[in-house]
């Protein structure tokens, strides 16, 4: 059983919705959506119309063109209506369009004049006795705005018309598109900007703009163009028999035509110019957004007749949407190699840009909220450079009341543990990082690494092969990888040399320290400094997972966030599982030493410039060891500045600011004196 108040409420919006955007594109000259959308808008307003026949409102644009004069110019009746077209946007359409065609005229031969769809703004020109008289807007297709003032700056416009091969008509009304051609618009916005003034936004509203000017001085100043599309009237008759032969009749006169114009023997013919046009539009002079497709003979156009709002006998072959309209079904949660949740949406297929879009990537929450995106939206999708969907706007005002709201989840899709996103931040994280399916990789990645468990032989491509035989389930399996010895063997460049040798790094990597084993957990926020600084001050493994958020601020390098990330790592039972398993096959470091007060407790060391003798890890470790915090940055409060070759800016600024300088060779002096060699 159909609701009846549900379809009409459907149409009464976007009737509405529709009429905001006329308004805008017709009379204000600031349209506030893309051609496409309003396309698509409208085509949703005649599927309803034409599922409900008995329930279409009596102001639907459907029935209608365009928007309401504005009061400033005189309004003017068209003679004849100013109708606008209907569109087709691939090649099934197309053809179905010509079915139509010829179903209206059995046994008789068509062909198609073809010309450029021009991005202007339509107007009609009025001539007696060959003198322009009347410039008239398309208005909204009975009435328009007499701009005749204006129309007469155009350049490429004759105002009085001669032809040298025959008679000026009495009365000729000219249809044709105004529009600013690209290089034209180039130095219009470059003029406009040298002014201070603003630029426009596209060649088209630059056009309408510049016509709607009350100071036709103004109009004058802008590099306006006119091509001609049509003949309304003309008496006496121009005794014409085709579309294709009546623009060539125009050039005569000294009209502008499109720089393209084709006459098709068949509908496949069209298709092929289509697919030309397409590739060369780039190329050419002006904006165009597809391409117009007409009976060419004028007797079957009088034969085809019209619709009520469009003729039968022509179309507009639209380029595929950069933008298009879909629905939001859903939206799913991936998480990355480092945890970081992204939000996917998943989106009713629709074509954009000549791909089939059907999920489109909405980045964090905080885009969710911004876009205030629910689930059941209807929303433009766009390719940003052609390549990537994005999502460029949310139509809240058609909203259905089952939307869905989106909220973060509390736990990881993957995996289950805790979902963290700090205050400040933007991106929400997995905590389950030694856990989690999704991280596996890049935990197995961080692990083995040199600054951390040092396990030479397990690179990313054994380890791909390792977690494919699920044998690495999580980082503790990799200590278990000597009782699968003869799986090893079989991965492919597996000898058993390589297999012995990888299983001597793992079971060696087992003596270690604890800054090492905390900056091999891959806590988030946790680098080789700050693993240090943590061993140095809690001592053992135990008391860093049982700190709370004030004793861990108290470590140098570890602030509010960092905190926070060492105490959701250490709060996802997941982890905790993982660490206890890799503690029992045996990892182990020596006992704590009592810690006593450092001769350089305290101080901020920086290192700059390329050092000799040493590394930078080598120099840093010399220097934490004595307590000190070695830093990226020289400030006011940098203790002193270890300058190698090449020193820069930290050089300058230390000497700038008066902080202590010594060289590579005075600093192994020092460190020599407190005991610490390479």
């Amino acid at each position: 059983m159909v609701d009846t108040a549900v379809v009409v409420a459907q149409m009464r919006q976007l009737i509405q919705l529709l009429a905001q955007h006329n308004h805008a594109y017709y009379v204000m000259d600031q349209p506030s959506i893309s051609d496409a959308e309003y396309d698509q808008l409208f085509h949703q307003l005649k599927a309803l119309e034409a599922e409900h026949p008995d329930m279409v409102q009596a102001d639907t644009p459907t029935l209608r063109v365009g928007g309401t004069p504005l009061s400033k110019f005189e309004t003017v009746t068209h003679a004849v209506p100013m109708l606008s077209l209907g569109n087709v946007f691939n090649q099934e359409d197309l053809f179905a369009f010509a079915r139509r065609v010829e179903e209206r005229l059995p046994n008789q031969q068509v062909q198609y004049d073809v010309e450029l769809k021009l991005d202007g703004l339509a107007i009609s020109l009025w001539y007696e006795q060959g003198v322009l008289v009347r410039g008239v807007t398309r208005g909204d297709g009975e009435m328009g705005e007499d701009i005749t003032q204006n129309v007469k700056t155009i350049r490429n416009l004759p105002k009085i018309l001669s032809n040298p091969n025959g008679q000026v008509p009495a009365l000729l009304e000219v249809r044709g598109e105004v529009l600013i051609p690209k290089s034209g618009f180039e130095r219009l916005n470059a003029e406009q900007e040298a002014k201070g003034d603003k630029i426009f936004a596209n060649p088209r509203n630059a056009a309408a703009g510049s016509l709607r000017q009350l100071d036709p001085e103004i109009a004058a100043s802008r590099p306006l163009a006119f091509y001609a599309y049509g003949i309304a009237q003309c008496v006496p008759t121009h005794e014409l028999n085709s579309m294709h032969q009546s623009l060539q009749w125009l050039t005569q006169f000294g009209f502008a035509i499109a720089p393209r114009q084709f006459l098709c023997e068949s509908i496949q013919d069209v298709q092929q110019k289509y697919e030309q046009i397409q590739q060369e539009r780039p190329d050419l002079a002006v904006e165009i957004d597809g391409m117009v497709i007409k009976v060419d003979d004028l007797k079957q156009q009088q034969q085809l007749g019209f619709l009520s709002r469009e003729p039968r006998w022509a179309t507009a072959y639209k380029f595929p949407a950069e933008i298009a309209l879909t629905t939001i079904e859903n939206i799913d949660w991936q998480v990355g190699r480092t945890g970081i949740l992204t939000p996917v949406a998943r989106l009713k297929p629709v074509l954009v840009g000549g791909v089939t879009v059907s999920n489109v990537t909405l980045h964090n929450i905080g885009e969710i909220h911004r876009l205030d995106i629910h689930i059941k939206d209807q929303v433009s999708v766009y390719r940003s450079g052609d390549v990537i969907p994005k999502v460029e706007r949310v139509w809240a005002a058609v909203r259905p009341d089952d939307a869905i709201r989106v909220f973060l989840p509390t736990h990881c899709p993957v995996c289950d543990s805790p979902v963290v996103m700090p205050e400040g931040e933007a991106l929400a994280r997995c905590s389950g990082g030694l856990y989690c399916a999704a991280q596996r990789i890049e935990a197995i990645r961080h692990f083995v690494s040199r600054k951390a468990m040092d396990i030479e032989g397990l690179g990313d491509r054994w380890a791909e092969s390792l977690l494919h035989l699920n044998l690495l389930n999580d980082i503790s399996d990799i200590y278990q990888l000597y009782a699968h010895r003869e799986k090893l063997l079989g991965i492919e460049k597996m000898g058993e040399k390589s297999v012995q040798n990888l299983i001597d790094a793992i079971d060696g990597s087992k003596k270690t320290t604890l800054a090492r084993f905390i900056y091999a957990l891959g806590i988030r926020g946790v680098g080789e400094t700050t693993a240090r600084m943590l061993a140095t001050t809690f001592q053992t493994l135990d008391a860093l997972r049982q700190a709370n958020i004030d004793e861990l601020k108290k470590t140098p390098d570890v602030g509010d966030i960092t905190a926070e990330w060492i105490i959701d790592f250490f709060q996802a039972k997941h982890n905790v599982e993982v660490v206890d398993r890799l503690i029992a096959t045996g990892i182990h470091w020596d006992a704590p030493t009592a810690p006593s007060r450092q001769p350089l407790n305290g101080e901020s060391w920086v290192l700059t410039g390329t050092l000799a003798q040493l590394n930078r890890d080598q120099a840093t470790q010399m220097l934490q060891a004595l307590g000190a915090r070695v830093s990226g940055s020289v400030s006011s409060k940098t203790k002193c500045v270890v300058a190698g070759e090449k020193a820069g800016s930290k050089l300058e600024k230390a000497e700038k600011l008066g902080v202590s300088v010594i060289s590579e060779a005075e600093f192994i002096e020092l460190m020599a004196g407190y005991g610490q060699t390479s």
